[in-house]
């Protein structure tokens, strides 16, 4: 009888401790959640690192490693851990728009537009990708490639404003004031009030 109840136990406890796993997993989730919601971004990246090389959603982890490390300014070690997601899965978007990021806060334009572009070759009207890459051509001052980007992207995005903002500031770097200015008053109609196309107009 005691045998029994000893086996019994054992079983018991294999079957509960899967259970506990997920459990602890779950809540390391959402407390990451809640603590990168309060700007506690290293407590929030603290809690991932557990689950960086183990587990079924260890590429979301180094996701979000990556981001949480972006939002603290360790720009390096958001570009490896954005990279090590991309070496899990090479079709990823994510990981390739995370490693953008980092890139671009570092002006390291150049790199940065050519992960953009992998991920362009593939969606070439994905929004986040063309922003960023618009963020870069402005980095680089190609004022011309940027007034094409942008002319070309608000026809898909018509009620858009920041593609218009990079439209105007193409314009008004290229000396085209007129432009700049008509750009600038879409901007408006879309976001009454915008700072950047009221002091622009307003001087």
């Amino acid at each position: 009888m005691l045998k029994f109840k000893w086996m019994f136990t054992l079983m018991m406890a294999a079957m509960f401790m899967p259970a506990v796993s997920q459990a602890a997993s779950n809540s390391a989730w959402s407390d990451s959640y809640a603590l990168e919601a309060n700007g506690k971004y290293e407590k929030a990246a603290a809690l991932m690192v557990p689950l960086l090389s183990k587990g079924d959603e260890n590429e979301l982890a180094l996701l979000r490693y990556g981001w949480l490390n972006y939002l603290q300014g360790n720009f390096n070690d958001a570009i490896k851990a954005y990279k090590q997601a991309l070496e899990r899965n090479q079709r990823s978007f994510d990981a390739r728009l995370g490693i953008a990021l980092p890139l671009m806060a570092q002006q390291r334009w150049n790199e940065a537009s050519r992960y953009l572009k992998q991920v362009l070759a593939q969606s070439p009207y994905n929004y986040l990708a063309n922003i960023r890459m618009m963020a870069c051509e402005e980095g680089l001052r190609k004022w011309e490639t940027l007034t094409k980007h942008s002319l070309s992207l608000s026809a898909y995005y018509p009620s858009n404003a920041t593609i218009l903002v990079y439209l105007a500031r193409a314009y008004a770097w290229q000396g085209k004031a007129a432009l700049a200015k008509s750009a600038y008053r879409k901007v408006l109609v879309r976001v009454p009030g915008h700072l950047e196309a009221s002091r622009y107009l307003n001087q």
